[in-house]
C-alpha cells in the first residue's frame, strides 16, 4: 500500500530514515533554490527517482496547494504495526500515547513530533471519531511520522484494558485532575491518555484510567492545546526516568 507525503521536512525526513520505501519523488519545476537541489542530490544518492511537474499537477497528487513543490510516493513504512508487535520489541519501559478523539490533523502531527522527541514507542488511535495518518498529519509531523508508529485501534476502552493487563500503568490528564503531574510517579511502563480539543477525555476514558493527573497552570488560560500538553507530558516522563537511571 503506498500513499502521497508531501513537504521538504517530511520528505527528507523519509529519504534519511527508509529511503528504499519511497517510489518516486515529484518536485515543481518551478524549484531550482539550493534547498530543491539539496532534496534531489539526497534523492540520487538514495538511488530514488525524481520527476519535475507542474504545480498543478502536485495540487492533485497531494491535495492541496501545501506541499511547497514536493510530493513522494511512498509505502505505508511503519505503519500497520501492531501494538503487540511494538510492546515486545520495546527496549526499556514501555512509554505509549493514546489520544482520544483528536480530530485536527495539525495537532495529530503535533502530537507525533513530540512522541518522536520524547521516545515514545507509539502513538495510538480510534478507528472513529478521529483523524488517522494522511498528508496533512506527515506534514505538520516534519517526518516524525515515519519514526513513530500510528496505531489505529477500534476500540480505545478495550485497548486501555488490555494494556492495564499487561501491568502498563494507565494515566490521563486532564485539567480537573486531581493529582499535580510533577508529584505524580511516571517511572515505570506507562501509557499516557489525552482527549480531543476543547472537550477532554471522555467520561469512559478518564473512567478505565489508573489515575488523571493535572498539568499546574500559572497564568491566565484555563486549560492549553492538546500537542502542547502531550509535549509537557512526555518531557516529564523522561526527565523522572532520566533522574531514576541515575538514582
Amino acid at each position: 500500500m503506498t500513499r502521497y507525503l508531501f513537504g521538504f521536512h517530511a520528505v527528507i525526513a523519509r529519504l534519511r530514515q527508509h529511503a528504499e520505501s519511497i517510489r518516486e519523488i515529484n518536485i515543481s519545476v518551478a524549484r531550482n533554490d539550493r534547498r530543491a537541489r539539496e532534496l534531489m542530490e539526497r534523492a540520487q544518492l538514495a538511488g530514488v527517482s525524481v520527476h519535475h511537474i507542474d504545480n498543478r499537477r502536485l495540487d492533485e497528487l497531494a491535495g492541496n496547494d501545501k506541499h511547497q513543490g514536493v510530493v513522494a510516493l511512498v509505502d505505508q513504512s511503519l505503519q500497520g504495526q501492531s501494538l503487540d508487535e511494538i510492546l515486545g520489541h520495546a527496549t526499556g519501559p514501555p512509554l505509549l500515547l493514546l489520544l482520544d478523539g483528536v480530530t485536527d490533523p495539525h495537532n495529530l502531527g503535533a502530537c507525533l513530533r513530540s512522541a518522536d522527541a520524547f521516545a515514545a514507542h507509539a502513538v495510538v488511535v480510534p478507528k472513529d471519531r478521529a483523524v488517522g495518518l494522511n498528508p496533512t498529519v506527515a506534514k505538520a509531523a516534519s517526518g516524525a511520522a515515519d519514526a513513530v508508529p500510528l496505531v489505529t485501534v477500534t476500540n480505545l476502552a478495550r485497548t486501555i484494558r488490555d494494556l492495564k493487563e499487561r501491568n502498563v500503568w494507565v494515566v490521563g490528564a486532564d485539567a480537573s485532575g486531581g493529582e499535580n503531574l510533577f508529584n505524580a510517579d511516571l517511572a515505570g511502563p506507562l501509557a499516557w491518555v489525552l482527549g480531543a480539543e476543547g472537550s477532554g477525555l471522555r467520561r469512559l476514558t478518564r473512567d478505565l484510567c489508573d489515575r488523571v493527573v493535572a498539568i499546574p497552570l500559572m497564568g491566565s488560560v484555563a486549560s492549553l492545546n492538546v500537542s502542547v500538553a502531550v509535549g509537557i507530558c512526555l518531557f516529564e516522563t523522561r526527565r523522572q526516568r532520566a533522574t531514576h537511571r541515575r538514582g
